[in-house]
Protein backbone atom coordinates (compact mmCIF):
# COMPACT_ATOMS: atom_id res chain seq x y z
CA UNK A 1 0.00 0.00 0.00
CA UNK A 2 2.88 2.36 0.77
CA UNK A 3 4.33 1.92 -2.74
CA UNK A 4 0.94 2.66 -4.27
CA UNK A 5 0.59 5.81 -2.20
CA UNK A 6 4.07 6.88 -3.27
CA UNK A 7 3.20 6.25 -6.91
CA UNK A 8 -0.10 8.12 -6.65
CA UNK A 9 1.59 11.05 -4.91
CA UNK A 10 4.28 11.18 -7.58
CA UNK A 11 1.72 10.93 -10.38
CA UNK A 12 -0.34 13.71 -8.84
CA UNK A 13 2.76 15.89 -8.75
CA UNK A 14 3.79 15.01 -12.32
CA UNK A 15 0.28 15.80 -13.63
CA UNK A 16 0.84 19.42 -12.66
CA UNK A 17 3.29 19.61 -15.58
CA UNK A 18 1.22 20.53 -18.69
CA UNK A 19 3.35 18.53 -21.15
CA UNK A 20 3.31 15.45 -18.93
CA UNK A 21 -0.46 15.75 -18.39
CA UNK A 22 -1.09 16.05 -22.13
CA UNK A 23 0.96 12.94 -22.88
CA UNK A 24 -0.62 11.06 -19.96
CA UNK A 25 -4.15 11.93 -21.11
CA UNK A 26 -3.43 10.79 -24.67
CA UNK A 27 -2.04 7.47 -23.47
CA UNK A 28 -4.96 6.99 -21.11
CA UNK A 29 -7.52 7.36 -23.91
CA UNK A 30 -5.73 4.79 -26.06
CA UNK A 31 -5.37 2.36 -23.16
CA UNK A 32 -9.03 2.71 -22.18
CA UNK A 33 -10.17 1.94 -25.72
CA UNK A 34 -7.94 -1.14 -25.93
CA UNK A 35 -9.20 -2.39 -22.57
CA UNK A 36 -12.83 -1.82 -23.56
CA UNK A 37 -12.34 -3.71 -26.82
CA UNK A 38 -10.83 -6.69 -24.97
CA UNK A 39 -13.47 -6.66 -22.21
CA UNK A 40 -16.34 -6.52 -24.71
CA UNK A 41 -14.89 -9.47 -26.59
CA UNK A 42 -14.42 -11.48 -23.42
CA UNK A 43 -17.86 -10.55 -22.07
CA UNK A 44 -19.38 -11.88 -25.30
CA UNK A 45 -17.31 -15.07 -25.05
CA UNK A 46 -15.53 -14.51 -28.35
CA UNK A 47 -11.99 -15.55 -29.06
CA UNK A 48 -9.91 -13.11 -31.07
CA UNK A 49 -10.24 -15.48 -34.01
CA UNK A 50 -14.05 -15.57 -33.76
CA UNK A 51 -14.25 -11.79 -33.58
CA UNK A 52 -11.87 -11.45 -36.51
CA UNK A 53 -14.23 -13.50 -38.67
CA UNK A 54 -17.18 -11.29 -37.74
CA UNK A 55 -15.16 -8.19 -38.65
CA UNK A 56 -13.68 -9.77 -41.79
CA UNK A 57 -10.13 -9.21 -40.60
CA UNK A 58 -7.29 -11.24 -39.11
CA UNK A 59 -6.78 -12.41 -35.54
CA UNK A 60 -3.59 -10.33 -35.54
CA UNK A 61 -5.64 -7.18 -36.19
CA UNK A 62 -7.88 -7.99 -33.22
CA UNK A 63 -4.78 -8.44 -31.10
CA UNK A 64 -3.58 -5.00 -32.24
CA UNK A 65 -6.94 -3.44 -31.32
CA UNK A 66 -6.53 -4.79 -27.80
CA UNK A 67 -2.97 -3.50 -27.49
CA UNK A 68 -2.70 -0.20 -25.55
CA UNK A 69 0.38 0.69 -27.63
CA UNK A 70 -1.64 0.60 -30.87
CA UNK A 71 -2.26 4.08 -32.21
CA UNK A 72 -3.92 3.10 -35.48
CA UNK A 73 -7.47 2.35 -34.34
CA UNK A 74 -10.05 4.27 -36.36
CA UNK A 75 -13.58 5.46 -35.73
CA UNK A 76 -14.65 3.18 -38.56
CA UNK A 77 -13.24 0.16 -36.76
CA UNK A 78 -14.95 1.21 -33.54
CA UNK A 79 -18.23 1.52 -35.48
CA UNK A 80 -17.81 -2.02 -36.83
CA UNK A 81 -17.16 -3.31 -33.32
CA UNK A 82 -20.24 -1.48 -32.02
CA UNK A 83 -22.32 -3.08 -34.77
CA UNK A 84 -21.04 -6.59 -33.98
CA UNK A 85 -21.92 -6.14 -30.31
CA UNK A 86 -25.19 -4.32 -31.03
CA UNK A 87 -23.91 -1.32 -29.07
CA UNK A 88 -24.03 2.41 -29.66
CA UNK A 89 -20.65 4.06 -30.20
CA UNK A 90 -20.39 7.29 -28.22
CA UNK A 91 -17.44 9.64 -28.62
CA UNK A 92 -17.55 12.88 -26.70
CA UNK A 93 -15.49 15.79 -25.54
CA UNK A 94 -15.55 16.69 -21.85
Amino acid sequence: MNKLRTFNDRLKEELKNKEFKKAFDEEEVIARIAIQVAKLREKNNFTQKQLSKLLHTSQQNISRLENPDNRSITVGTLQKLAHVYNKELVIKFK
